[in-house]
Order: C-alpha cells, then structure tokens, then sequence
C-alpha cells in the first residue's frame, strides 16, 4: 500500500487551483478528435468536491439549453488544462445537491466578496 502511495506522489500536479464549493469556475478540457487536440470550456457551479489526494474528483453543474449537464473532473487529470475561478460563491454546504431541484434565481448562489 505505501508503494502505491508513493507513486500517486509522484503523479499529482504541484499547482492545484482553489476549487471551493458553490464557486463558477471555467474548466478547460482537453479534447481528442482523431490526432488532433483542442481545448474546450466547460463553465458552471461546483456542487461537490470528493476523493482525497489521486483520486481527488469535482463536480461541475450547468444549465445547457434548459436541460441540467453535470460532468466529474479529477482534479489530477492530465486531459484538465487548467481551471479559472471565475466568481466566489458564499455557501454553507459541502454538497450542494439540492440545486437540482431549483430552477430560475432560486438555483442561483450568492457572491462572496473577497
């Protein structure tokens, strides 16, 4: 077991952003059609964050032409080029699962000032 710890050590990324729950965030994606690469924006709000140090995962929800998309990002990954935090959210959850039922303002979250 500590041999496998000591190779995860090796795979994570030294930079890791500050993803806090209840945040928008623009998450860059890697995309591969065939041999060529592009980059792709998925932006939304962080509803959970699981996992500790390879395994580490969040997730980012957003509305898509009226129709809720929610996808799990390792924090870790190679094919996440980078994520920008684009606004603070002030939150007083960990999970922020109930927004799936919200629809309008309600499923907003409020801006933290920092």
């Amino acid at each position: 077991m500590d041999s496998l710890k000591l190779i995860a050590q090796d795979c994570i990324k030294t930079e890791v952003p500050e993803i806090e729950i209840g945040s928008t965030v623009k998450v860059h994606v890697k995309i591969r059609e065939g041999e060529r690469e592009r980059i792709q924006i998925f932006e939304g709000i962080v509803i959970a964050r699981r996992g500790s140090g390879i395994s580490e995962t969040f997730t980012v929800r957003r509305i898509s032409y009226g129709i809720g998309v929610e996808r799990v990002f390792p924090v870790h990954s190679p094919n996440v080029a980078k994520v920008e935090v684009v606004r603070y959210g002030k939150v007083r959850r960990s999970k922020l699962y109930y927004i799936r039922d919200r629809v309008g303002k309600s499923a907003k979250v409020k801006e933290q000032l920092k």
